[in-house]
């Protein structure tokens, strides 16, 4: 199925990406798995390439790209077979975009373009050990001392946690407010600044590739220059650019259903048992027919919400709905694949035996299921 909004142009881009995948990205997953984190070389290749942040303004690094390419970035990161590959996508998509719609002028021309060329990474720092959906209930505090905020606190579950150079961290400013979520503010936060450490780089159930860690800051003095938009409207920063990370999830969690489904009949249609081939079982033919079936209801879905998002539409019912039912699409879809593959579906070496634990985190990033059924409920007046 063919997306409207993609062109001769992006598909053009399409081939040289997948082609930058297949050679810089795709050989590597094993050893990638073993660390626990994408290489940084990896990430200054990417911004060689002009694929990080591709839609930033060319005065900023980008090329001013539409969001077309960034939705092809997406898709073809998800088919890379390495779950951490995605901590690029956060980078270009969810987190620097924090910088470019609440920064200053100063701050985008201090930080932009390092994050075009990957010298910079980035990451969006908002959960806590007792805070995750409830953003409100965060508890790191940083209070002002002259021309600076004294920052104290604990984030965990943060991609690109151990490898970022710039964290976009939530923080209470006014631990009075009421309601708490007017007492939210956001400050940069760059890496070496004393009394801001990283803990442990996290063992996750999948997406081992992907490095994941916990944040500590200890009386970390942070200049109040380095406040992203206005103090106290972080809350509103964070649901803005909640969308737009939905959104971002949703295009992973179908690209990965659409290609994992692929690879599935492609094995199927080789492999033999009894005699014959897996497909000319009816049972696993009518399996395969389900979740095809599923897979073009998620892309048709998809395609009329990323439209809708081009053209600056009010997406927030729907990518709420398909956040959350995509994600547990490919759930289904990645463990009924597994089962077909038999004995070769536990083996690590297949990617299908890799793919239950990494997409299980589509479930939960981003706002879980049921937060996002809570939503959708507020929305429709329930």
């Amino acid at each position: 199925m063919e997306s409207p909004f993609i062109k001769e142009e992006h598909q053009i881009f399409r081939r040289a990406f997948r082609d930058f995948v297949n050679k810089e990205i795709k050989p590597y997953w094993e050893q990638w798995e073993h660390d626990k984190r994408i290489p940084r070389d990896l990430w200054l290749k990417m911004g060689e390439q002009g694929y990080l942040c591709p839609w930033l303004d060319v005065k900023y690094g980008g090329s001013g790209a539409g969001f077309e390419y960034s939705v092809v970035i997406h898709e073809e990161l998800s088919r890379s077979e390495v779950a951490g590959a995605g901590g690029m996508g956060v980078h270009s998509d969810i987190v620097v975009p924090y910088i470019y719609h609440q920064g200053n002028e100063r701050q985008k021309e201090k930080y932009l373009p390092g994050c075009a060329s990957g010298k910079i990474i980035t990451a969006i720092v908002m959960t806590e050990p007792e805070a995750g959906s409830d953003l409100a209930a965060i508890r790191t505090t940083a209070i002002k001392d002259g021309n600076d905020y004294i920052v104290n606190g604990q984030k965990v579950f943060i991609t690109n946690g151990i490898t970022c150079d710039l964290a976009i961290v939530a923080v209470k400013t006014d631990t009075k407010a009421d309601p708490p979520y007017k007492g939210i503010s956001i400050l940069l936060i760059e890496d070496g600044t004393p009394g801001f450490s990283k803990g442990r780089l996290l063992e996750k159930a999948g997406a081992h590739s992907q490095d994941t860690g916990e944040l500590f800051f200890e009386d970390c003095r942070v200049p109040k220059e380095n406040l992203l938009g206005k103090e106290g409207e972080g809350f509103q920063y964070l649901m803005y650019n909640l969308q737009q990370e939905r959104l971002v999830s949703t295009i992973g969690a179908q690209a990965t259903a659409e290609y994992v489904l692929e690879k599935t009949i492609e094995y199927c249609k080789t492999r033999n048992v009894f005699g014959r081939p897996v497909t000319k079982f009816q049972h696993n033919t009518f399996k395969i027919v389900e979740m095809a079936t599923e897979v073009e209801i998620g892309r048709a879905f998809l395609d009329s919400l990323i439209e809708e998002f081009i053209e600056g539409k009010d997406i927030t019912l729907k990518v709420s709905m398909a956040k959350w039912w995509t994600s547990e699409m490919v759930n289904r879809i990645a463990y009924h694949c597994t089962q077909l593959h038999g004995g070769y579906g536990y083996m690590k070496e297949y990617f299908v035996a890799r793919v239950p634990g990494d997409v299980r985190l589509l479930t939960i990033a981003a706002g879980t299921t049921e937060i996002m059924k809570l939503i959708i409920g507020r929305m429709l007046g329930l």
